[in-house]
């Protein structure tokens, strides 16, 4: 405890380390020099290769979706074995042409009330590792836009922009 009495302890500071914050929310903060994840802390300068994806789709979903499926194709196979697909009038036809669409129907609200996460994944030291996954969208574009500006002063050695430092022309009056 400090003399505050402040139960935090001080940041521990490396000489030469520039700690200019980028973005910080629980469990996240990117600043010039390092990127954080939960316990996961990686240098930007070793970070390359960077690119973004969307993960797999939720589980449930595709388990239903493959369930029934195979439920009505075996619904179909059946019918078509025992002759009732002869004996089905056209209204029924419709009905049945409507509950195949039921797969690709789940599908869809699956992808709609579970959509699949952002990720962003990159070169760390020779290994491709996933970097962060987020399920908002928005939060998920303030990290990549933090990284990625992060990455670019890495890149030129400081925030100082060339064509805003640069003495443009203007004509003498």
């Amino acid at each position: 405890m400090n003399r505050e009495g402040a139960t935090k302890r001080p940041q521990r500071t490396v000489p030469g380390a520039r700690t200019t914050l980028l973005y910080a929310r629980p469990g996240i903060i990117v600043t010039v020099d390092r990127f954080t994840v939960g316990r996961n802390s990686y240098r930007i300068a070793d970070l390359t290769h960077l690119r973004t994806t969307r993960g797999p789709h939720d589980r449930i979903a595709v388990r239903a979706v493959m369930i029934t499926a195979a439920m009505l194709g075996g619904v179909g196979l059946l019918l078509g074995f025992t002759g009732g697909l002869q004996r089905l009038t056209a209204g029924a036809y419709l009905i049945l042409g409507a509950v195949f669409l039921l797969p690709a129907a789940l599908a869809l609200i699956g992808d709609r009330w579970r959509p699949p996460p952002h990720e962003l994944w990159g070169w760390h030291r020779g290994a491709e590792v996933l970097l962060f996954s987020a399920d908002d969208e928005r939060q998920f574009g303030q990290v990549t836009r933090a990284l990625l500006r992060a990455r670019e002063v890495n890149r030129y050695g400081g925030w100082a922009d060339p064509l805003a430092s640069a003495n443009p022309w203007r004509p003498s009056r």
